[in-house]
């Protein structure tokens, strides 16, 4: 007789998944998934299922879910491919610290190690690009592995976490008691802060002329855009961001220099090589952010503010380490440093802001004459929005056109793949973003190699009626990869030119509404079309072949060696 008391680790997965408050899962079923599928149909009413067309668009719609709404975005597939496709979208999340949980079905235990159909060591695999990745045998072993699961990712700096489930563990039936993680044994997410070290890092910044701020994810990770904004105001500090930290503050705030990088603006490279005190932020100081580190901000004393202690001093010297939460150091730090007026300092940066307007800015985002250009277009749409819309981007030029000339007016606002440059990571994103945000307009900014990379999504878009606005900023190249070749390896373009298929068509055969353009003057009315439509739109703008993206930054340059 069946205990009436028991239920299958199929089922108790999905209890716990909604004890951690998720909504919705973007999945694909598969042979070792079954149970779990089966057993979610009977919570329809509590779990929104999302059908992606291939398991990395799950991983990446997770990943835009994630950004946006500041909760863990969760996948599931099955075991061997499934589980194999998701590789890409885990390794994204694990260097941009975002905090997916992937659910992987896995072979029967008792045929585990035996290359049984559709078996990988997906333990073995995932490690190495997660915060943590657990096999589960055994149905008793379900709840307290996503307890754990949701806690890992979620907490100190986020990230992706792996939970591969045997298909018995799946059938097995065990007594339901879910209780949420909050503490385990070596993990300690939030590293108390030491208050000698906030009073060193006050003691420089009070005694600078010259401080500048790097601001990172980190700041949007830990809720502390209202604590950034009120140090800065409070110690009058110029301040840049990571590409990933754009929207920490709005594109109008007037300590707001813009962004950094080998794509950055000019005055927040440049400055960086000038400032006296460099504060870094929730920031890690990758090569795309320092150029060559022999160069990179010599002259300053270096604070690092971050929750994560392996990158404090690992790529920069650090003056004073800051160990813990940026809301809870900002927040110490608003109390430690005095008031201050660093007029000259701001205002010098005029100059290279406005050599970079009339050299870079006017030109792309104001042309006159030729073909459209990708940064009129990303100005016209982020105008058209009001600057409240949610960024996504793919990975290339529609990437670093799309982050500088879009604009922000409130935080959560850009989701784009910055340590892994993803190209294929838009369209799925942006299906995440959607859902994570419903009450937010999302903008996707692709071009047509990367659109073309996941471009089955579309059917997603379509199952899930998903008012998703897509701009395919299309210039029949790799246009990125052509502009090195271009500038670096004169002029070779061996591999870079696309033969492009009918896009419209496309999304006609996909229901979605469509539009292409190819003159200045039909830019306005099909931007207000595409607003006014309700439901997803795909707008192509045919723009310039041969557009380089500037200012740059050329890999391993100083950052000061700006091209323009």
């Amino acid at each position: 007789m069946e205990n009436k008391d028991t239920i299958t680790g199929a089922e108790v997965l999905l209890r716990a998944l909604i004890a951690e408050g998720t909504e919705c899962i973007f999945g694909y079923p598969g042979g070792q998934a079954i149970p779990i599928y089966d057993c979610l149909y009977d919570y329809r009413d509590r779990l929104r299922h999302v059908l992606v067309r291939h398991e990395q668009g799950a991983a990446h719609a997770a990943q835009g879910y994630a950004r946006v709404s500041g909760r863990v975005g969760v996948a599931l597939v099955t075991s061997g491919p499934g589980a194999t496709n998701t590789i890409t979208g885990v390794a994204d999340a694990m260097l941009d610290s975002t905090p997916i949980v992937v659910i992987t079905g896995q072979v029967p235990s008792p045929l585990l190690g035996t290359d049984a159909f559709q078996e990988v060591d997906v333990i073995g695999i995932m490690s190495p690009i997660t915060k943590w990745a657990y096999q589960v045998r055994r149905a008793d072993e379900v709840a307290s592995a996503v307890a754990r699961a949701f806690y890992i990712a979620s907490t100190g700096r986020p990230g992706p976490v792996v939970i591969d489930i045997s298909k018995d563990a799946q059938v097995g039936r065990t007594v339901y008691e879910y209780k949420p993680a909050d503490f385990i044994r070596s993990y300690r997410p939030w590293p108390e802060i030491k208050s000698e070290r906030v009073a060193d890092a006050a003691a420089l910044i009070n005694a600078a002329e010259r401080p500048f701020a790097l601001v990172g994810q980190g700041v949007i990770l830990s809720g502390a855009e209202r604590e950034l904004m009120t140090f800065l105001e409070k110690a009058d500090i110029p301040a840049g961001a990571t590409m990933l930290g754009l929207s920490a503050m709005p594109t109008d705030f007037r300590l707001n220099k813009g962004m950094l990088g080998m794509h950055g603006n000019v005055g927040p490279n440049r400055k960086t090589n000038e400032c006296d005190v460099l504060i870094a932020i929730g920031m890690r100081f990758d090569d795309r952010v320092t150029g060559d580190l022999k160069t990179y901000a010599r002259q300053a004393k270096i604070i690092h503010l971050d929750i994560d202690a392996s990158e404090q001093g690992k790529n920069v010297r650090a003056d004073v380490k800051v160990l813990g939460d940026a809301k809870a150091s900002l927040s110490a730090l608003i109390d430690a440093v005095r008031p201050a007026r660093h007029t000259a300092w701001i205002e010098s940066f005029a100059t290279d802001e406005a050599e970079e307007w009339e050299k870079v800015i006017e030109k792309e985002t104001h042309p006159t004459e030729g073909r459209l250009h990708m940064g009129e277009v990303v100005r016209r749409v982020s105008e058209a929005t009001e600057h409240k819309a949610v960024l996504v981007t793919d990975v290339g030029q529609n990437q670093m056109v799309g982050v500088r000339y879009f604009q922000y007016t409130q935080t959560r606002s850009v989701v784009t793949s910055g340590g892994l440059g993803t190209m294929g990571f838009g369209l799925p994103a942006a299906i995440g973003a959607k859902l994570g945000a419903p009450d937010r307009t999302v903008c996707l900014f692709v071009g047509d190699g990367g659109l073309q990379m996941t471009i089955q999504e579309l059917g997603t878009i379509m199952q899930e009626r998903l008012d998703v606005k897509i701009i395919l900023l299309n210039n029949h190249f790799l246009g990125m990869v052509r502009q090195w070749q271009e500038l670096f390896f004169n002029e070779r373009y061996s591999a870079t030119e696309m033969e492009n298929p009918d896009f419209v068509a496309i999304a006609r055969a996909f229901r979605i509404a469509s539009r292409e353009v190819s003159r200045r003057e039909e830019l306005d009315e099909a931007v207000e079309e595409m607003m006014a439509t309700d439901g997803p739109y795909l707008l192509v703008a045919d723009v310039e072949k041969c557009g380089i993206i500037y200012p740059m930054v050329p890999a391993g340059a100083s950052i000061s060696n700006i091209l323009m």
